[in-house]
């Protein structure tokens, strides 16, 4: 059975910033560099669309999974959009949804124009970065991890999070975030861009989206499961990795936040 990491940052949707992503993990090595064990890196999912180096975000984030013990990725929408491009699943409809949504960004990072023939496009990726394509297999819908879930979107408040339907840890939006009321877990994602370029807590969730590709602003929280706290982090393309205060969004039942971000 694989170890459960003591400390773990989850680092909020990249969309393509590679180099913001490169920022931040450099900065964490710095912050880190006295340690004897470092922190697992949980990517909350959307590497990819909209930014304009999604192959390098994609690259990085290999190494990742590589290269620091207990880290993972979760599937994100884009990212699925992507895997499934590759895979040939989906109809031409949906393929010219995607690349409006952000999918074109992510050929032309690649290498490729849009006047490319898409079977040849997606034969090249796959034969070119076969490490991406298997990645995006093998990342999850969900991780519990002591008190906390890690997911892309957010969970079915109505289920239990044991058995969360795959679709909406990716997908879902509304339910989970209007939801008011504890869960079993605090479930810690993106998915959802938050105003102000700030991360969000409420009681029970913390949502780590501030729109990196719009702001410039990549977010993390760095949880330490053995002293009990959660700080926020932050970077963007003029300051360095720094700390942040969440935004607080106390709904009657206080915020997971509290005491806990020291």
């Amino acid at each position: 059975m694989e170890a459960k990491p003591n400390q773990i940052v989850a680092i909020g949707d990249v969309h393509g910033e590679s180099g913001l992503l490169q920022r931040f993990l450099d900065g964490l090595d710095r912050l880190t560099a006295s340690q004897d064990e470092k922190p697992a890196i949980f990517l909350l999912g959307d590497l990819v669309d909209r930014g304009d180096d999604s192959c390098g975000a994609m690259e990085i984030a290999a190494s990742i999974l590589a290269e620091r013990p207990g880290s993972k990725l979760l599937l994100g929408n884009h990212d699925e959009w992507f895997l499934a491009f590759l895979d040939d699943e989906m109809s031409l409809e949906e393929t010219f949804n995607w690349l409006d949504q952000g999918g074109a960004e992510t050929l032309v990072s690649y290498g490729h124009s849009l006047g490319d023939d898409l079977d040849d496009i997606r034969q090249s990726i796959r034969r070119q970065w076969p490490h991406h394509l298997r990645m995006l297999k093998e990342a999850s819908a969900i991780e519990l991890h002591g008190n906390y879930a890690f997911v892309h979107a957010g969970v079915d408040p109505a289920r239990p999070l044991t058995d969360q339907r795959p679709h909406d840890c990716v997908w879902i939006r509304g339910p989970f975030m209007n939801h008011v009321g504890h869960l079993s877990h605090v479930v810690l994602h993106g998915h959802t861009p938050q105003k102000g370029g700030l991360p969000a807590v409420t009681e029970n969730r913390i949502s780590l989206d501030t729109g990196a590709v719009f702001t410039g602003c990549l977010s993390a929280a760095w949880i330490d499961r053995a002293k009990g706290t959660i700080r926020y982090l932050q970077v963007s393309h003029d300051q360095a990795i720094h700390m942040v205060k969440p935004v607080r969004v106390d709904r009657g039942l206080g915020t997971v936040a509290e005491g806990s971000d020291g």
